[in-house]
């Protein structure tokens, strides 16, 4: 299959788990997922109608999303993987949405960036759901804190994100991501990837994360894959 082909089987899946989902998000947004791939490999899944992607490198979309974003106006760009405080400036001017808000110094960088240029990215919170210590995203029982950092701060957080431990059935990750938002909320839950977004549709994800089911298998790189 080509990659239109295949982010066409992605979005009829998209739409067959909302169909059969009790309770789905008002609507489901696919987050192309295009790490590693060149800007001619985005291009054609952008000539074939998708406009959300998702990149986890600042400096890897910097070398990719400016000429993009001036071709394709209404391109939207989330950044899915870590961000250094050091890189806020950057993450800041390029990116739409970054869903990697972990920690309170990361929060407070961002609200100074804004001061500063004026400019700040929506946001969602990861949530470390599985309490991996190799893994970046807030513990749970220190999110709550972070949530009203982010709203002291006037920070535009929109939701909530986690990317649940490999091994582990992802349903009670998903599950309680979504309770976490509704008490806290919160609009958004960004939660499933490849081999799980549509058990992410039924727990009312509104985002989902999709990249080698399109793109297909990655170039290897020196950093490890996790979306």
């Amino acid at each position: 299959m080509t990659v239109s082909q295949n982010l066409g089987d992605i979005l009829a899946r998209i739409d067959a788990a909302r169909k059969a989902a009790i309770q789905p998000a008002p609507a489901t947004m696919l987050v192309a997922v295009s790490k590693t791939v060149d800007e001619a490999g985005i291009r054609e899944v952008l000539d074939a109608g998708q406009r959300l992607f998702g990149e986890n490198r600042v400096q890897e979309a910097m070398s990719k999303f400016p000429a993009l974003k001036n071709d394709y106006p209404d391109l939207e760009l989330h950044l899915i993987g870590p961000l250094q405080t050091n890189k806020v400036k950057e993450a800041a001017a390029l990116f739409d949405v970054i869903q990697s808000l972990d920690r309170p110094r990361l929060a407070d960088a961002l609200a100074a960036e804004r001061e500063k240029s004026g400019r700040c990215p929506r946001l969602f919170i990861q949530v470390n759901t599985g309490e991996e210590p190799q893994k970046a995203g807030v513990l749970p029982a220190e999110t709550a804190a972070l949530i009203a950092q982010a709203r002291k701060l006037d920070l535009p957080l929109e939701g909530l994100m986690c990317i649940p431990p490999a091994d582990d059935d992802a349903a009670p990750h998903f599950a309680f991501l979504a309770k976490l938002a509704r008490d806290h909320g919160l609009a958004n839950l960004s939660m499933g990837m490849s081999g799980d977004f549509e058990l992410a549709v039924k727990f009312g994800a509104t985002h989902v994360r999709v990249g080698t089911a399109i793109f297909g298998t990655r170039q290897k790189t020196d950093q490890p894959i996790t979306i």
